[in-house]
């Protein structure tokens, strides 16, 4: 058997402009790890790029992307996001062995003020959601060899479409690509903010989300070419952290 009929990822390959974006996404991000400030700084960049990121994602929930000057954080969105984002490194084992378990955390995490605590971390019934949460636990743990990128591309555009979950999914979804970007050794130091590619272009992301959704070649290579165009957008942020810090 080739690969092509035993990884299920394999054909995303064949679409335009995908292979070419995964190898773009990839050399952005080594120049961002490369950067002086980062090669021994990196814990405070890293941080800085976690606390972006848990914004950004926020906001594109149609959460508050501001955080307080004293006090506490009352958005529940923006405080669920930042919640998840200070978890992610302890997750990181168990997105790795158990993906379905951290999703369950996750969506704890991001939901908790925003659900009854009877729908916190769990999906929505039905075998359909089951069957495809499944699947796509099976890719995370090693049932794909797809270029890094590529996967992350689909961990977040697959829990987009599915929506698991009744609130949060977007927070949820977002947090799950950026452990998958670290967990693969994409980023494995969590320093590229591709969350703010993804607000900057919102009305953007949320088509090319849909688009994906649909299942059709055209609707797959318009959510990578986005992926790949965020993806750039946070090595930038990235960099301006680094420079920034340095």
């Amino acid at each position: 058997m080739t690969a092509a009929t035993t990884d299920p990822l394999a054909p995303l390959l064949d679409l335009p402009g995908v292979a070419e974006g995964a190898d773009s996404v990839r050399r952005h991000v080594e120049a961002v790890h490369a950067h002086r400030t980062n090669r021994r700084g990196w814990p405070t960049t890293a941080a800085e790029a976690t606390v972006r990121a848990a914004r950004a994602s926020a906001a594109l929930d149609g959460g508050s992307p501001d955080l307080p000057e004293d006090g506490p954080v009352t958005d529940p969105t923006l405080a669920g996001a930042l919640r998840v984002a200070e978890a992610l490194g302890g997750l990181l084992p168990t997105w790795r062995r158990a993906p379905l378990q951290a999703l369950a955390r996750l969506h704890v995490l991001a939901a908790t003020d925003r659900a009854p605590e009877s729908d916190l971390g769990r999906p929505r019934p039905g075998a359909w959601v089951s069957a495809r949460l499944d699947a796509l636990a099976g890719l995370v743990v090693g049932g794909t060899s797809v270029p890094a990128p590529v996967l992350v591309g689909v961990v977040h555009g697959e829990l987009l479409a599915l929506s698991p979950f009744l609130v949060a999914n977007g927070v949820v979804a977002r947090a799950a690509a950026r452990l998958t970007a670290i967990s693969t050794g994409l980023d494995p130091k969590g320093l590229v903010v591709p969350e703010v590619g993804h607000l900057r272009a919102g009305s953007e992301y949320r088509a090319a989300a849909q688009a994906f959704a649909s299942g059709t070649h055209e609707g797959l290579a318009q959510w990578f070419s986005h992926c790949t165009t965020a993806w750039r957008t946070g090595a930038k942020e990235a960099t301006g952290i680094a420079d920034a810090a340095g």
